[in-house]
């Protein structure tokens, strides 16, 4: 029987965690899986006198790295993010991501931008056929003319939904920008999709995170699998046979 000590998403969480090397500057995701990951981070400092820089995804993530003592940096202040560990609500095949349940999008998709290895953690649950099977498309969009906004997101065939929060009030992101969460009936084309979306006036960042995955973790109640993206593995192939792209 597995317990909360070895269930999958810790397990993933330590897997990612023990990427992290002395004098990186390591992007820290944020949701559930991230947090486990930024508590290991914490233990390895306790424990083995890790060091290196975050830098936070979220304000609940920076807050919890400030407790661990984790020293933190800001984004515009590091040059370059030697690694970045998140979670993902979906990922397909091809590694392609809807990411932002927690709403911190747009600076999960900065930060995994500015990194050169972009590492994914999840449990096998999140693993899709295809992306929107089990989770809307997030969208950050300004909360200036918010209704004008969601009409085109619908125009484009979402079924559409303002996040708020349990009482009822709007939810904002870090940013005080608000989302539009956004089912869509079919989506074969993760980055035909977010290149629409990103054409429309209002529209801030979308959670489809298209080539920011690199190596994906995936927790299970037996252990951990590394998968690295399918452009790296094709990319190894003709290294290995000596064939020019």
């Amino acid at each position: 029987m597995t317990t909360d000590s070895d269930s999958p998403k810790v397990r993933v969480s330590r897997a990612g965690a023990a990427l992290v090397e002395n004098g990186m500057v390591v992007g820290l995701g944020s949701g559930s899986t991230a947090a486990l990951m930024v508590r290991c981070l914490g233990e390895r400092i306790a424990d083995e006198a890790l060091q290196f820089v975050g830098v936070a995804t979220s304000r609940a993530t920076a807050q919890l790295a400030h407790e661990l003592g984790i020293r933190l940096r800001e984004l515009d202040d590091v040059a370059a993010l030697d690694i970045n560990l998140d979670g993902a609500d979906e990922i397909d095949s091809r590694f392609s991501m809807i990411k932002g349940r927690g709403g911190a999008l747009l600076r999960e998709k900065l930060v995994a931008s500015a990194s050169c290895h972009r590492v994914t953690m999840i449990t096998a649950d999140k693993r899709v056929h295809r992306l929107g099977d089990t989770a809307p498309v997030p969208v950050e969009v300004s909360s200036i003319g918010v209704k004008h906004t969601e009409r085109r997101l619908r125009e484009l065939g979402a079924v559409t939904s303002r996040r708020t929060r349990p009482d009822g009030s709007p939810f904002f992101t870090d940013g005080g920008n608000e989302i539009i969460d956004c089912q869509f009936p079919l989506i074969d084309d993760p980055g035909t999709l977010d290149r629409q979306l990103q054409c429309i006036v209002g529209v801030l960042e979308t959670g489809l995170f298209i080539d920011l995955c690199d190596t994906l973790i995936v927790g299970t109640d037996h252990g951990v699998e590394k998968l690295q993206a399918p452009t790296q593995r094709r990319d190894a192939d003709r290294v290995g046979t000596g064939e020019k792209s």
